[in-house]
């Protein structure tokens, strides 16, 4: 199966094309070796990052910007979005807080990106 990717690793912006051949993976248009890297991770785990917001109780703000620490794998992101979706904080949140430590078990904890503060 031939995959056509675009690379998002480095400004080049390279359009690959990506196939298992005789047991490897075959990489054309990259650049440099950090292309043929993604193409790889993308054809066997392709990982991904998640930013979304939950709801803050008694904020400033309704809601808090969050995000995962390290790219999870694609095939998990709705299983985590289904435990972020849960969460509800009471104000104050800062930046850098752990919302989830280790969210479904992947290495990957979910902080706040912008504290909100109490309502005054």
């Amino acid at each position: 199966m031939k995959k056509e990717l675009i690379c998002i690793v480095c400004p080049n912006s390279c359009e690959l094309a990506a196939e298992f051949k005789d047991g490897k993976i075959e990489v054309t248009g990259a650049l440099c070796k950090r292309g043929y890297q993604y193409a790889e991770q993308e054809m066997t785990n392709p990982m991904r990052t998640i930013a979304t917001s939950v709801l803050v109780e008694n904020g400033e703000l309704p809601l808090a910007p969050v995000r995962v620490t390290k790219p999870i794998p694609k095939s998990r992101i709705f299983d985590v979005m289904k435990q972020i979706e849960n969460i509800r904080l009471k104000a104050p949140v800062h930046i850098g807080q752990v919302v989830i430590k280790n969210v479904c078990g992947l290495d990957s904890d979910v902080i706040i990106t912008k504290s909100v503060e109490s309502k005054s």
